[in-house]
C-alpha cells in the first residue's frame, strides 16, 4: 500500500531504559507459543551453543598444559634432568587449542544464523498479526489512541522484541553452559580454589544489586522525559506556524530546554550507574586475579596443582565473571523484551469489530435505497447523542444533512457505512438491515470525498488508481477528465507520473480535492457521501469542484453533509439535524417558507434570503 501522506503517522518515543511486563507469566507464555513452532531451530541453536561454550571451556586448560610443559622443561633443562622445553609437544597442544577454538566459532556462528532466521520470522509473523489486525479494530480504537501510540507498537516494540530475543536467547543458554563448565573445570583443577572463588559472588550479586535498584528510577525517568521531548519537538515542528504567528518561539524553547534538563540529568545517572556494572566486575576479577596466585602458588609448591594450572584457574575466573554480568544484563533485556511482548499481545488481543450474522452481498447490484428506522445510538451507552432518527432515502436521490455542529450529521455517516452500530433501531439499503452485510460488502457500495484529502506519497496515477486497482490508464484519464483535474496535472513537468511529497504540499488544497474526487469517480460507487468537500477553497476551485461533484452525483444516492447552505440548494431533500433528531425536512425551498430553523441557519449565514 502506498505511504499515507496526510499529516503524517506520528513515530511514538524510541522505548528506553528498563520497562517491566505487567503479567511477566502470561507474556512470557504466549511468547513461547511463538517460539513453539521453531522448536527444531532453537534445538540447534541450543544444540550449537552449547558445544560452543564446551569447546570454548576447554581451551585454558589446554592452555594451562603448555605452560606447564615450558616450565618442566626449563626446570628440567636448568636441574639437567631433561633436554630442554619439548617444543614438538607444545606445538601439538597449541594445534589442538587452535583446532578447538575454530569449531567454537563455527557453532558459534552457525547458532548465530538460525537464531538470526528464527527471529525475523517471528518478527515477520508479529508485524503481519499486527497489520491484519489493525484492519480489523473498530473505528473507535483508532479515535481513543494516539497515531503514535499505535505506529509504536508495530514499529517500536516488535523491533525491542526482536532485538531482545535474538540477544537473550543465545547469551543465556551461552552463559549458563559457561558457568556450568567453568565450574567443572575449576574442580577439576583445585575443589579448594574453587570454594574459595565462589565465595565471591554473593559480593558481586551484592554490588549488583545495589546499583541496579538506584539507576530502575533514573531509567523510568529517562524513558519517560524521553517521550516528553519528543512530544514537544513534535507537536512544535507540526505547529512552527502557529507558534510564529504568536511569537512564542522563545516560550516554547524555554520549555524544550526545562524538559532537557531533566531528560539530561536522569540519562546521566542512569547511564553513570549501568557503566558501573563492568567495573565493579572487574574490580571483583582483580581481586580474584591476586587471591588465586597467592593461593595458586602456596599449592603449587605443596605439590597439589601444576604450575600451569595457575594460568588456566586465572583465565576460568575470567570465564566465570563475565557470564554473571551477562546475565545481570539479560535479566534487564528479558524484562524490556517481555514488556515490548506485552504491549503487542494487548494490541493483538483488542476487541474487533463485530461480525455477527454477516452475509455477503453483491454490490453491483445494489440500487442504492436507504432507510434509518428509530436510529438511536450514542458513543457511550450513557450518553445518546441520535435519539430517534427516521428517514427514507429514495434510489438516486441528492440527500442534504445541515445542522449546528454537534448535530449528529457525521455521526448518521459513519453509522450508515459501520464504523459504529446503532444502539438500537436499525438501517437498511435495498430493504436489508446492514448488520447482516459483510462490512467489505458494504463498504464497497460507498464512495467518500472528505473535507480533510487524503492522498499518499505516489504518483498522481496512483492516487486516483487507488479507487480501482485493476484500473486502466485509459479509465484514469476519463475519471481525471470528469474531475476537471486532467488540465492541470498535463501542465506538470511529470503529468501524472508526478509524485506528490510527503505532506503533498506541492499542489493546492482545491487540486487535492480534485483528485480525490477523480478517484471516487473511478470507484464508480453506488452511493456517495460529500462531507464539506469545498469548505477549504476559494470561490473559483470551489465551482470547479462543484461541478466534478454534480458530475460525480448523477444517478447516484448521495448525501451531502454541508455548513454553507448555499451550496445544496438543489438537493432533493434536506434534512435539518438538532440534537441527534430530525426538525425538519424537505427542499430548500419548502424549508425556507417554514420559516422554522434552516431558515434562521439560512438567514444567519447571509444577510438577505436568496
Amino acid at each position: 500500500m502506498p505511504k499515507e501522506t496526510r499529516g503524517g503517522a506520528r513515530r511514538g518515543p524510541m522505548r528506553m531504559g528498563i520497562e517491566k511486563p505487567k503479567d511477566f507469566k502470561k507474556t512470557l507464555k504466549r511468547l513461547l507459543s511463538y517460539l513453539k513452532a521453531y522448536k527444531i531451530s532453537l534445538f540447534f541453536v541450543v544444540l550449537f551453543s552449547i558445544a560452543s561454550a564446551c569447546f570454548a571451556i576447554v581451551g585454558p586448560k589446554i592452555m594451562g598444559n603448555a605452560t606447564t610443559e615450558i616450565f618442566n622443561g626449563l626446570v628440567g633443562k636448568i636441574m639437567g634432568t631433561t633436554a630442554g622445553i619439548d617444543f614438538g609437544k607444545i606445538g601439538g597442544i597449541l594445534l589442538t587449542l587452535l583446532g578447538l577454538y575454530i569449531l567454537s566459532m563455527i557453532f558459534s556462528y552457525l547458532q548465530g544464523f538460525i537464531m538470526v532466521g528464527v527471529n525475523q520470522k517471528i518478527s515477520f509473523s508479529l508485524r503481519e498479526s499486527l497489520s491484519h489486525k489493525m484492519h480489523k479494530l473498530p473505528l473507535s480504537f483508532y479515535e481513543k489512541n494516539q497515531t503514535g501510540e499505535i505506529l509504536s507498537r508495530v514499529t517500536n516494540d516488535v523491533d525491542t522484541l526482536s532485538q531482545s530475543l535474538d540477544q537473550s536467547l543465545t547469551q543465556v543458554i551461552s552463559s549458563i553452559t559457561m558457568m556450568i563448565g567453568v565450574i567443572v573445570m575449576m574442580f577439576s583443577i583445585s575443589p579448594f580454589m574453587t570454594l574459595v572463588s565462589i565465595c565471591m559472588i554473593p559480593l558481586a550479586l551484592l554490588l549488583m544489586g545495589l546499583v541496579m535498584k538506584r539507576s530502575q528510577k533514573y531509567f523510568k525517568r529517562q524513558q519517560e522525559y524521553l517521550g516528553h521531548i519528543n512530544g514537544q519537538v513534535e507537536e512544535i515542528y507540526t505547529g512552527h506556524e502557529i507558534v510564529s504567528l504568536f511569537n512564542q518561539e522563545e516560550s516554547a524553547l524555554d520549555q524544550f530546554q526545562q524538559t532537557n534538563e531533566v531528560l539530561y540529568q536522569s540519562a546521566w545517572k542512569s547511564q553513570f550507574f549501568a557503566g558501573m556494572m563492568h567495573p565493579i566486575m572487574m574490580f571483583i576479577g582483580n581481586i580474584g586475579y591476586v587471591v588465586i596466585s597467592i593461593l595458586g602458588g602456596w599449592l603449587v609448591i605443596q605439590n597439589q596443582i601444576e604450575v600451569g594450572d595457575i594460568l588456566s584457574f586465572s583465565q576460568y575466573i575470567r570465564n566465570f565473571t563475565n557470564p554473571l554480568t551477562q546475565i545481570a544484563q539479560i535479566t534487564n533485556l528479558l524484562q524490556s523484551m517481555l514488556a515490548a511482548a506485552e504491549r503487542v499481545f494487548e494490541f493483538l488481543e483488542e476487541e474487533e469489530e463485530s461480525k455477527i450474522c454477516e452475509t455477503s452481498f453483491d454490490s453491483l447490484k445494489a440500487k442504492g435505497e436507504i432507510s434509518f428506522e428509530h436510529v438511536k445510538f450514542g458513543y457511550q451507552k450513557d450518553k445518546t447523542v441520535i435519539h430517534d432518527f427516521n428517514a427514507t432515502i429514495p434510489v438516486g436521490a441528492k440527500v442534504a444533512i445541515v445542522g449546528p455542529t454537534g448535530a449528529g450529521k457525521t455521526t448518521m455517516v459513519k453509522l450508515l457505512m459501520r464504523f459504529y452500530d446503532v444502539d438500537d433501531g436499525k438501517i437498511t439499503i435495498d430493504g436489508k438491515d446492514i448488520r447482516s452485510i459483510k462490512r467489505e460488502d458494504l463498504r464497497s457500495m460507498f464512495g467518500m470525498v472528505l473535507q480533510d484529502t487524503w492522498l499518499f506519497s505516489d504518483t498522481i496515477r496512483e492516487n486516483i488508481r487507488y479507487g480501482k486497482l485493476d484500473a486502466s490508464f485509459e479509465e484514469i484519464e476519463d475519471a481525471a477528465i470528469a474531475s476537471h483535474v486532467d488540465h492541470f496535472i498535463r501542465t506538470l513537468s511529470d503529468g501524472y507520473e508526478m509524485v506528490l511529497n510527503e505532506e503533498s504540499d506541492n499542489i493546492s488544497n482545491g487540486q487535492k480535492q480534485l483528485l480525490t474526487i477523480a478517484r471516487v469517480i473511478l470507484k464508480n460507487p453506488k452511493i456517495l457521501i460529500l462531507d464539506e468537500a469545498t469548505s477549504s477553497v476559494d470561490t473559483r476551485m470551489e465551482q470547479l469542484i462543484q461541478n466534478a461533484m454534480d458530475h460525480l452525483m448523477e444517478g447516484r444516492t448521495s448525501f451531502i453533509i454541508a455548513h454553507r447552505l448555499s451550496t445544496i440548494k438543489n438537493a432533493n431533500l434536506i434534512l435539518v439535524m438538532k440534537d441527534g433528531d430530525i426538525v425538519e425536512q424537505g427542499t430548500h425551498e419548502e424549508l425556507l417558507n417554514k420559516k422554522g430553523f434552516y431558515a434562521e441557519l439560512y438567514n444567519s449565514q447571509f444577510e438577505e434570503v436568496a
